[in-house]
């Protein structure tokens, strides 16, 4: 005697045309009053019943049938449409070819259903060969942010991208500094270009690349107060950025820098070259169109300087100009404390870990003393000499 069927199961027949088992469930009615149902199909009995009883669970846990198609792609470009408001239009670009370069190839294909953490790993290991930690970082978290999006709206159960740790990346290009002499060098051949001011106000006063690229006429001071007294030097006020809320890095990165009388003679120059005379609320540097400059501009031109200065020009970015200025500062006995101020740190610490190879001049020097106070025993006079 054939048995009855469990609660739930539904019905089950064999559809010839297709020559599989069809089973199916009734799970009420929309609002239409249309009777919704659920169909899954196997080459065995057993097989239709347990793929109907999987959909049965997901509908109890609030997922649609549409899942079984949602890809991790999918998932990832849902995010990147939806989930990027108020980012810049820097930011948004960036996390685009993060996803369609890195995420998408190896990944999209999979339905986000079937996603597992085994997966991420395996792809996180695959990137450590690849990429920087900071890059890595930057692919799992998109990825997380992308399906806690999906689980959200019940496209998947759980994010299995949020149980796997990122681990460390190929190892960067370490950012370096121009001795003095190559310092020297990139100034003069600066002058034949109209990146001249903006290089000589990056090395000789260490401002970030994203500070002088919002740089204003009317945060320039090119005449201080000489007559004054204590006297006041020229000066620069660095009070925003190129960063999407216009602000600078940091609270402490807002501050006024004094400059260097080759900075004063380099803005005159650059207010000259002008071809009329720039209004206050104008940007110091930009394209011809009065437009900010991009950092791709900058890298570009920059790279046109060094090689003119008889350098690699691919060795060099324009950032490495304030580890320059760090390096020289340190080189020529100035106090850890007060370099941290003129670079806009929030304290010591951060100079210490962000430019801890230009400072090696300053520390070396703490060693160098402790050997003349404590030399070697075979230094040591011989209790003879005079």
């Amino acid at each position: 005697m054939t048995s009855r069927r469990s609660r739930g199961e539904g019905g089950l027949h064999w559809d010839e045309r297709r020559q599989r088992w069809i089973a199916t469930a009734t799970l009420g009615f929309n609002v239409h009053g249309k009777r919704i149902t659920r169909k899954a199909s196997g080459q065995t009995k057993t097989e239709a019943k347990n793929k109907l009883r999987a959909m049965l669970r997901d509908h109890e846990d609030g997922l649609t049938v549409k899942t079984n198609t949602y890809t991790v792609a999918d998932a990832v470009r849902d995010w990147l449409a939806f989930g990027l408001a108020g980012r810049s239009p820097n930011t948004i670009a960036n996390y685009r070819t993060i996803a369609e370069s890195q995420i998408i190839p190896p990944l999209g294909a999979r339905r986000l259903r079937d996603l597992s953490a085994e997966d991420v790993d395996q792809w996180l290991l695959t990137g450590s060969r690849k990429v920087s930690t900071r890059t890595l970082r930057l692919m799992h978290s998109l990825l997380n942010r992308a399906v806690r999006r999906a689980m959200a709206r019940d496209k998947v159960k759980r994010n299995v991208v949020a149980l796997c740790d990122v681990p460390t990346g190929k190892h960067g290009r370490p950012s370096k500094s121009l001795t003095f002499e190559q310092a020297e060098a990139v100034l003069v051949a600066a002058d034949e270009f109209p990146l001249h001011a903006y290089v000589v106000l990056s090395l000789l006063t260490g401002a970030r690349t994203e500070e002088l690229r919002a740089l204003h006429w009317r945060d320039v001071d090119l005449d201080g107060q000489p007559d004054a007294d204590p006297p006041v030097l020229p000066s620069i006020a660095v009070y925003r950025s190129v960063r999407a809320s216009g602000d600078t890095k940091t609270v402490k990165s807002r501050r006024r820098l004094a400059m260097p009388q080759r900075c004063v003679e380099a803005l005159r120059e650059h207010q000259r070259r002008s071809p009329h005379h720039p209004a206050a609320h104008a940007l110091v540097f930009a394209t011809s169109n009065g437009t900010p400059l991009d950092a791709h501009n900058v890298r570009r031109s920059f790279r046109r300087v060094v090689a003119a200065a008889g350098l690699d020009p691919t060795d060099w970015t324009p950032r490495e100009l304030r580890h320059s200025f760090v390096s020289l500062l340190s080189a020529s006995g100035i106090r850890i404390e007060d370099i941290s101020r003129l670079v806009g740190h929030s304290g010591t610490a951060v100079t210490e870990r962000v430019y801890r190879h230009q400072l090696k001049a300053i520390l070396d020097e703490g060693t160098t003393a402790m050997d003349v106070l404590f030399p070697l025993d075979s230094e040591l006079p011989s209790p003879n000499e005079g």
